[in-house]
């Protein structure tokens, strides 16, 4: 199956996803496993937002929760105290820029798209707020869903499956149909690489990403500088950009429509190159 879909509806701006794309992350946090992505002012934020849309990132995505392994879920307040400043600050600034907030919650989707948000990005896929599917086909925004077992807290302690892609594939049917009676429109897949998955899981995940492209929604890869690289290469986050660009490149060999990255120009290079490889 070839994917036809080529643009995706942001509030009203049409984002062209018919090569793929990158997404750039901007974490309002203390604690996400690559210290590099951290930003704590809002200088540092402007900044790293202006540095990232000049590189040619077409989504910034704001976060303030981290869901590294084993990390707790911070309560709701503080959450909307570190994502909504930051999102009114970016589209602020630079108000024709496409911003996705990552958030398990429904009450802070909405607060972030009505701050100017435009896309909500749910690692949960709704299993940690049940209001979340509802408020998605409320707001009429796209909606990125991810398969994660369990919680960032305990997702590395549940990652047994009999068939790894199989069962995210079921997972995935299961849902995009629910959102889909719901009258959402817009949905990106994201199978969760490194959320309750194991070294080998993820490579497998890697290897089938294609096999995704029956769900005939666009896919995320979302696998900058995590475990499953740096692992694999027995170094640290901080040393993983290279291999992040070759585990990109195999994503979006595989179909990936949308990179979320850390490192943004390395990424749109790695799409250069890819499309340069297909003859476009």
């Amino acid at each position: 199956m070839i994917y036809q879909q080529t643009t995706l509806n942001c509030n009203g701006t049409l984002l062209d996803i018919s090569q793929p794309i990158v997404m750039g992350v901007l974490n309002t946090t203390p604690d996400s496993f690559f210290v590099g992505s951290r930003v704590s002012d809002e200088k540092t934020l402007l900044q790293r937002a202006e540095r990232m849309i000049t590189e040619g990132s077409s989504i910034l995505d704001i976060g303030g929760m981290s869901s590294r392994p084993g990390a707790e879920i911070i309560d709701e307040a503080e959450e909307m105290r570190r994502v909504l400043p930051a999102i009114e600050a970016v589209k602020k600034t630079f108000p024709t820029a496409i911003i996705s907030v990552d958030t398990i919650r429904a009450g802070v989707a909405r607060a972030a798209v009505e701050a100017g948000a435009s896309i909500v990005n749910d690692i949960s896929a709704g299993n940690l707020d049940e209001k979340m599917f509802v408020t998605v086909a409320e707001l009429n925004v796209p909606y990125i869903l991810m398969h994660m077992k369990a919680t960032p807290k305990t997702m590395q302690n549940a990652a047994v499956y009999d068939n790894v892609s199989l069962e995210i594939l079921d997972f995935f049917i299961e849902k995009v149909g629910i959102l889909r009676g719901l009258g959402v429109k817009d949905i990106v897949v994201d199978v969760g690489f490194g959320f309750g998955k194991t070294l080998e899981q993820n490579y497998e995940l890697l290897r089938k990403l294609h096999v995704f492209k029956i769900l005939d929604c666009p896919l995320l890869a979302g696998l900058s500088r995590k475990t499953m690289i740096y692992k694999a290469l027995d170094i640290t986050a901080d040393f993983a950009l290279n291999g992040t660009t070759a585990a990109n490149t195999l994503a979006l060999m595989n179909g990936a429509k949308i990179l979320r990255v850390h490192d943004v120009k390395e990424a749109v290079e790695a799409i250069k190159i890819y499309n340069q490889y297909l003859g476009i």
